[in-house]
């Protein structure tokens, strides 16, 4: 029977079966025990027994709405504070939600609210989820919420005015040895982009666009003299995937908000964050922020998040994350020397993307009949023995395995990468490019 309306990782693949899960593995319906290369919904990967063990306490717990305190609640917040913004003074409040897409949302409607703009800001090839504001600033063509298909029109959707700023360049390394302009030069357009901007909102890996300090600090010092505010998206990167609690401190700058999801709950619960800065919640004092969520903040995702972040401290995953990081960088330079088809490395932490020489990603719908390249790299890989992801992307892989795998397991992903890339290196040699 195929009653499930199935989507896919990599456009135009069969996606693999999974039956199971063990640590950094995938178990498949064939029997196969494939390492899971590309998940940044599983921080602790599949089965950890602490998580396993919390959770199992917690299906006996009431069902409490947001609107009702709930003690295990309190604990989680505090459980944050404590271990992921620990040396951040300029953190006040969170508040939980779902899901990354609704965090950032909520985050964005907050900051109309409070300016009385309406336009949002944000950086080149971003995602930030698929759900009304969030939707409207993830300005990745392929991700615009619609349907694609052969010869088809995209039928935009109105919605908030969206000012784009240039990407970062952030890549460590490029075939073609570019060196990129000067940061000034780059945002000489940013303070007339944020003048009637509600907020800019910034995440750091997506569209394999990674970035340092300096772009941040200098967004972020935009932003606040045009009274715009910075939100800054780590649904992907907080708590862990970075190498740090957040990409953010790479920098000396501190966001109005930040937003978290994906690995907030350990992989085990659909859980997401936002969370206001002291300035933001005085500037909440006396009035009510109007929206509700029946879930929001159950109490088996409080659970996953506590116990989340206990594993986080008591396993020294951070430190983990920061020494991989080295490994995955030497690896992947390396990597990209040898095989013509790579035109680009890029990522910090345990999120790498690995992007090949094709058709520019501007113009790509993902409306093209055939498996792209990318997704015919993934195809390899998974017959070798890993899950590699491409995000539904034409010629970008990406690499982000379970914070706690082990180097022994992270050479073997990489090696199967390795042998992968053979495939887009033939298309590549005879011109097929982004296939």
């Amino acid at each position: 029977m195929g009653r499930l309306l199935r989507t896919g990782l990599n456009a135009g693949t069969e996606a693999p079966r999974v039956v199971g899960g063990e640590g950094v593995h995938f178990l498949l319906d064939d029997g196969r025990r494939v390492l899971d290369g590309s998940n940044t919904g599983g921080p602790l990967g599949h089965g950890h027994p602490r998580m396993a063990e919390a959770l199992r306490a917690a299906v006996s717990l009431p069902t409490v709405s947001e609107g009702w305190r709930w003690a295990g609640r309190d604990a989680a917040a505090e459980a944050l504070f404590e271990t992921g913004l620990a040396d951040e003074g300029w953190a006040g409040a969170v508040r939980f939600c779902l899901s990354g897409s609704e965090a950032n949302d909520i985050a964005l409607s907050l900051a109309q609210a409070l300016t009385g703009r309406q336009p949002i800001a944000t950086r080149e090839r971003a995602y930030h989820g698929l759900v009304g504001l969030s939707r409207d600033v993830t300005v990745q063509p392929h991700w615009h919420g619609g349907l694609a298909a052969p010869g088809a029109t995209r039928r935009p959707f109105p919605g908030a005015p969206v000012r784009v700023l240039p990407a970062p360049e952030g890549a460590a390394w490029r075939s073609d040895g570019a060196v990129p302009a000067p940061l000034a030069e780059r945002l000489a357009a940013a303070p007339g982009q944020l003048a009637d901007s509600a907020a800019v909102i910034l995440d750091y890996t997506q569209g394999g666009f990674y970035h340092d300090g300096a772009y941040q600090d200098a967004v972020a010092g935009m932003a606040r003299a045009a009274g715009c505010l910075w939100i800054a998206d780590e649904v992907v990167t907080g708590l862990g995937r970075a190498g740090r609690a957040f990409a953010f401190q790479g920098g000396t700058s501190r966001p109005d908000m930040a937003t978290l999801g994906k690995g907030l709950g350990g992989g085990a619960q659909a859980v997401a964050a936002i969370i206001l800065s002291h300035e933001m919640v005085e500037r909440l004092r006396g009035a009510a922020w109007q929206n509700y969520g029946t879930l929001r903040g159950h109490p088996i995702a409080m659970a996953a998040v506590a116990a989340y972040l206990r594993i986080l401290r008591e396993e020294a995953l951070l430190a983990r994350v920061a020494a991989l990081e080295t490994l995955f960088r030497r690896r992947l330079v390396a990597m990209a020397r040898r095989h013509p088809s790579v035109c680009r490395v890029a990522g910090q932490g345990l999120h790498w993307t690995v992007e090949l020489h094709g058709p520019d990603w501007r113009g790509w719908l993902a409306d093209t009949p055939e498996a792209p390249v990318a997704s015919r790299v993934a195809a390899r890989a998974l017959s070798l023995g890993a899950v590699i992801g491409t995000s539904g992307e034409q010629t970008s892989l990406f690499l982000a395995p379970p914070l706690v795998i082990g180097e022994a397991e992270a050479e073997r992903l990489l090696a199967i990468l390795d042998e992968s890339l053979l495939v887009a290196d033939r298309a590549h040699n005879e011109g097929a490019g982004g296939g």
